[in-house]
């Protein structure tokens, strides 16, 4: 008896003082949480990352919680309190979480910031996901110029970051690429994820500039510029989510974001202990971006939306530059 007490004390003495040798977490015991800056149901940005948290705690076997609706003037303190409590990876969904997840991941060495759509990383506990949003804005284009009568789309963003405007860059030059009787693009920023109001009111404005056709990549804000279609009976192209059923007969088809992909994969990576602090990129080779067309589309969209897929993966079609920086 004694003997087997004395091999089992040296066992725990191995596994707690032994380099590289530590008692290995299951997938639920990790205390993991995603912070949106707005609703779960928004039908865009914040349910598409939602539905990535579902995709983790179903095939992963995770308890990833979620924090919704968190305002950026309490980004900072939100990052400081899970970082106090111990957490092993703190979510962010979006650019925006950019600085503070900067100025906040040095002060918590042991817990792992990630943002989605972030462009930073400190080389320790801080990793930025980066979707190529220039390739989704590119195909939202194809539909937006196929779908437009007058050659002129609407396209409002919500704030005018370096990758919102790569999305709306994209959305012209798929437009142009597909309709040699292309006009213009009128565009516009809500400086807004959620105001409703704000969205319409860009998209009623829009409609009263010629557009007769809207796209917006907004959140909550860009649900007012399909108010604002739905009312004028104007086509609309669905982004980020399906938006397919909110207003049928309007929109063509919804480019989207596959996040449950995108979650399993990189959550998956960070319970291996394989997520590295860098920046990744992530598109449409990575199985990320994807089309869900609606009864409303034309063969011929479908057969330009193949054909831009095939470019963009080819190197064909490059990033477009020049409509705004």
């Amino acid at each position: 008896m004694k003997i087997t007490k004395m091999l089992l004390s040296c066992l725990l003495v191995l596994v707690f003082a032994v380099p590289g040798l530590a008692v290995v977490k299951e997938a639920k015991d990790y205390k993991v949480v995603l912070i949106l800056p707005g609703p779960i149901n928004d039908q865009s940005w914040n349910a598409t990352n939602y539905n990535g948290l579902v995709a983790c705690n179903e095939q992963l076997g995770t308890n990833i919680e979620y924090v919704e609706n968190v305002q950026q003037s309490d980004f900072e303190s939100t990052f400081r309190n899970y970082g106090e409590r111990g957490y092993d990876l703190v979510i962010s969904a979006g650019t925006q979480f950019d600085n503070a997840a900067e100025t906040i991941a040095p002060l918590y060495p042991n817990t792992r910031y990630l943002v989605i759509n972030g462009a930073k990383t400190n080389g320790a506990n801080l990793t930025g996901v980066t979707i190529r949003e220039w390739e989704s804005g590119y195909l939202a284009g194809v539909l937006a110029g196929l779908a437009t009568e007058a050659g002129i789309i609407g396209e409002m963003g919500g704030f005018p970051n370096p990758l919102m405007k790569d999305a709306l860059n994209g959305v012209t030059a798929g437009a142009k690429s597909v309709n040699p009787n292309f006009q213009k693009a009128i565009r516009a920023y809500a400086n807004s994820w959620s105001d409703i109001a704000k969205g319409k009111e860009i998209g009623v404005s829009m409609i009263e500039g010629g557009a007769d056709v809207l796209f917006a990549y907004a959140n909550q804000a860009g649900l007012g510029t399909l108010m604002a279609a739905q009312e004028a009976g104007k086509k609309f192209i669905g982004f980020a989510s399906d938006q397919n059923a909110s207003a049928p007969g309007l929109i063509p088809g919804s480019v989207v974001y596959k996040y449950d992909q995108l979650y399993l994969f990189v959550v998956g990576e960070f319970i291996k202990g394989q997520l590295p602090a860098d920046v990744m990129t992530a598109g449409l080779s990575e199985g990320i971006i994807d089309i869900i067309f609606s009864d409303s589309a034309t063969q011929e969209m479908k057969d330009a939306i193949e054909k831009a897929k095939a470019g963009i993966l080819s190197g064909e079609i490059p990033k477009p530059e020049g409509e705004e920086e």
